[in-house]
């Protein structure tokens, strides 16, 4: 049989420092690698890509929680309710709020959506300078066919954490209305739902009593 030729092991107190250090001390763990995060988009990005031609004043699309999301297309039942809440809001308050249509809010440095209507504290320059912000914005409504969930569970609660008094959501699929009021950082702490026949009376405006008829254009 062939002689074996071990390598005589070291005492203990005969092994360097390093060769100790190396039995005490545990190996440091490989970093595991980051996955990729998505970009957050400001308001001042999603601005300069209009400015700069990358998103064109006809594209329908939003600025939420940092993300650029696309619109659907609107039908002409949402169209047309759209329409009939304007004119109506309009004779409603008159000189008591602006009732702007499909146009941007500022709501954070993050966050730009464009609600079908929003009602504004009067300004005698119509926001020529700057976005309506959550101080300005006195009611909000939302016009919903397709987009039923993602107006409740995206846009509604983003309005409540920012503080906007009140929030509806014209229902066109169950023709109901949705009331969202009591603001705070999760959203709205109340959700009232109003069926044709019924009156409600917006938070800001508490001597304004409007038939729910008159909202779902139900005659």
């Amino acid at each position: 049989m062939p002689k074996l030729n071990l390598v005589p092991s070291l005492p203990f107190s005969a092994m360097t420092s390093l060769e100790l250090h190396s039995i005490q001390s545990p190996q440091p763990e490989t970093p595991q690698p980051t996955p990729p995060q998505p970009y957050c988009f400001t308001v001042k990005d999603y601005q300069r890509m209009g400015e700069a031609g990358i998103l064109e004043q006809g594209d329908r699309v939003e600025l939420i929680a940092g993300k650029i999301v696309q619109m659907s297309p609107i039908g002409t039942q949402h169209q047309a309710c759209v329409t009939r809440l304007t004119q109506l809001l309009v004779l409603t308050f008159q000189q008591s709020a602006l009732v702007s249509v499909q146009n941007s809010i500022r709501l954070s440095e993050t966050s730009q959506p464009q609600p079908d209507i929003a009602l504004l504290t009067p300004r005698e320059d119509f926001y020529r300078d700057r976005y309506p912000q959550p101080a300005d914005i006195l009611l909000i409504l939302e016009v919903a066919d397709t987009t039923i969930r993602y107006d409740r569970d995206t846009k509604i609660p983003l309005y409540g954490s920012v503080g906007i008094p009140e929030a509806w959501i014209v229902d066109l699929n169950r023709n109901c209305l949705e009331v969202y009021r009591d603001p705070d950082t999760d959203g709205y702490r109340s959700k009232q739902t109003y069926d044709p026949g019924q009156t409600l009376t917006p938070v800001r405006f508490p001597d304004c009593a409007i038939a729910t008829d008159s909202l779902l254009g139900s005659y």
